[in-house]
């Protein structure tokens, strides 16, 4: 049984050390010298790498950027993929082709949907501004992606048109797990439309909404492609991100030793947050479960 295991394990064992276990044993390797990506490992600096990020304003703004992006992320899907999700849920014309469309932004690569994006914002010749000016509106004058102060927000609404979608269908996977008796008896019992919700769908479908919202900070901590793609870390750094600060580091300024420890320290903050929901939000999941099978046996 030991080398059945062993057989099936090991080749997903073996691609999981070689891709993600050493790299990260790489990468904090080059965080403690001073690399410019060629020659030997010489230059011995030990933690002056990580307090020169820590210390870098750029990276304290990128990080300030990512947790911003996580909450408006959580806080715009979150109840716009919920709302979306009942109304699927009901019997209507149109019903698959209606989720056809909300998902399909969510399976489109992101490089083909931030160049749309950054085609669309373009300042006076992109559609979003052709169309403002039709009606008498006009974006900001250096562009939607080009205004400091502007910038990061719109990247959040090109977020949450691309990521919408998978909040939606996790949302209707699990509201096909509610019991259709629950809502037969609570409409017996002469409950509105929004008590039945509010007592019985969103209760129910808490584990889903735990799981997409794990989902969704790692993956707004770990943001890159969109930002890079739309601003590249600009206008004046305003939509900068950790993983956009640790690339620019590294392709651009050649300090392979400064972007290894901002990518350490990446790595450091996704798990923490990770291990803190899994401790404080996901632990009544894995705690609820033993006690239902206590309760039914």
């Amino acid at each position: 049984m030991r080398l059945e295991i062993l057989f099936f394990v090991a080749p997903a064992l073996l691609v999981f050390l070689f891709f993600v276990v050493w790299p990260i044993i790489k990468a904090v390797q080059f965080s403690v010298y001073r690399w410019k990506g060629y020659g030997p490992l010489v230059d011995f600096v030990g933690l002056k790498n990580y307090a020169s990020v820590l210390q870098n304003e750029v990276f304290t703004d990128a990080f300030m950027h990512n947790i911003t992006i996580v909450v408006f992320s959580i806080l715009i899907q979150l109840p716009l993929g919920l709302a979306i999700a009942l109304l699927l849920n009901r019997k209507m014309w149109g019903q698959s082709a209606l989720r056809t469309i909300i998902f399909v932004p969510y399976v489109l690569a992101e490089v083909i949907a931030g160049v749309v994006w950054f085609q669309l914002l373009q300042p006076q010749y992109g559609v979003i501004d052709t169309i403002l000016s039709a009606i008498g509106l006009h974006g900001p004058e250096e562009g939607w992606l080009g205004t400091p102060d502007v910038a990061l927000y719109t990247v959040i609404a090109v977020l949450t048109w691309k990521y919408l979608g998978l909040a939606v269908i996790l949302f209707l996977a699990g509201l096909q797990g509610v019991p259709e008796e629950l809502y037969e008896a609570a409409s017996i019992d002469g409950a509105t439309w929004w008590q039945v919700q509010r007592k019985i769908t969103i209760p129910l479908l808490g584990p889903t909404i735990r799981t997409w919202a794990f989902l969704s900070m790692i993956g707004s901590l770990q943001l890159f492609d969109m930002v890079w793609i739309l601003t590249g870390g600009g206008p004046a750094n305003s939509t900068t991100t950790m993983a956009t600060f640790l690339i620019t580091e590294g392709t651009k300024r050649s300090n392979y030793g400064i972007a290894s420890a901002a990518s350490v320290i990446l790595f450091v903050v996704a798990l923490v947050m990770a291990l803190l929901y899994q401790y404080f939000v996901l632990r009544r999941d894995s705690q609820d479960a033993p006690r239902n099978k206590r309760a039914k046996r």
